[in-house]
């Protein structure tokens, strides 16, 4: 009767380690590497399947937890395939929840090559699938430092994409991840540059990429007009680029550049000062970086509009005055 006791004993102080152990797993947040992860559950994928794959992504430590909640729940064979957003901190039950109801990522915001910091902003505040209270109230410094960004200027600074999320993610967090995806980008392409290059830093060449970005929506024009602002910066000409000065005109810019736009001094003004400005005027794609990074190699120091959104190139004045009055009849508009 004792052994029978011992045995009963035994296995009611196993069953409640194997409780205690089962409840503190599934109620324990986990710790992601990065803030969110994507996940891709195949079509026909097993719980034993699905299981090892949050390991393999660093969801879970291990599988048995997920496994024997999933069984003991009689929900086995309810986990529904998808795309899901999994973001750190969630308790394997709330993940266990997200993927029997399927609850897959369908939100999303896209920011364009060329848009302003405000213009993101913008298209956040619009965005209802996105918590825009965060930073509302923030300065631009104070997002910056909550992000972990060193610079004092957000501009240029979030790579333009298409970024999927969670209903409910905070503006805040959406920012973080654009910035960590232009440190990436630029920091790589920035190794794999050309050598001679007029740059101090990967800054500079943000920069530079931001102008490229504005001047031309013509891909294959990038490395050329990145080739005549660099030829311009080597031999001390002002860069001249309508983009920079509109940029520093602000809220004064109506749509109509004016001559007295190009003589009224900003720090943008690159009619009036030399170098580049001190921070980039827009969002560059990696196509306009690999062309701050990889100009052609060109002797043209002008080019002017055609009309057609593509540009004539000139490597003389009297060339590019010709230039002028073939495809702007006679006016300087869009000539650089």
């Amino acid at each position: 009767m004792r052994f029978i006791n011992r045995i009963i004993t035994l296995v009611t102080l196993a069953t409640l380690a194997l409780v205690a152990w089962m409840v503190f797993s599934i109620s324990t947040p986990t710790k992601l590497d990065t803030p969110t992860l994507e996940l891709d559950l195949k079509a026909g994928s097993s719980l034993t399947s699905v299981s090892r794959q949050l390991v393999q992504q660093g969801v879970l430590h291990e599988p048995w937890s997920f496994t024997l909640l999933a069984r003991a729940l009689g929900k086995a064979g309810e986990i529904k395939a998808g795309n899901y957003l999994i973001e750190s901190g969630i308790t394997p039950y709330d993940l266990f929840v997200i993927l029997t109801n399927g609850n897959t990522m369908q939100a999303s915001i896209t920011f364009i090559e060329g848009w302003t910091f405000a213009q993101m902003r913008a298209a956040m505040m619009k965005n209802e699938d996105i918590k825009k209270h965060v930073t509302v109230a923030y300065t631009d410094q104070q997002i910056l430092s909550n992000i972990g960004a060193k610079e004092s200027v957000p501009e240029g600074l979030f790579f333009p994409d298409s970024y999927y999320f969670s209903r409910g993610m905070s503006d805040q967090e959406i920012l973080k991840r654009a910035y960590k995806a232009m440190q990436t980008k630029l920091d790589k392409a920035w190794q794999g540059r050309d050598s001679n290059l007029p740059y101090n830093s990967p800054y500079q060449a943000l920069i530079m990429a931001s102008i490229v970005e504005k001047e031309t929506g013509k891909g294959d024009e990038r490395p050329l007009i990145a080739g005549v602002f660099l030829n311009r910066l080597r031999i001390g000409m002002r860069l001249q680029t309508d983009p920079a000065v509109i940029y520093g005109l602000g809220e004064h810019f109506d749509g109509n550049l004016r001559k007295n736009d190009l003589l009224t001094d900003t720090p943008y003004n690159t009619y009036t000062r030399d170098g580049l400005p001190p921070t980039p005027i827009a969002m560059p794609g990696l196509a306009a970086i690999e062309a701050a990074l990889h100009p052609d190699k060109t002797e043209a120091l002008y080019f002017v509009g055609k009309g057609d959104g593509s540009h004539a190139f000139s490597t003389t004045l009297a060339e590019h005055n010709r230039a002028v009055g073939r495809y702007q009849l006679g006016t300087k508009k869009n000539a650089r």
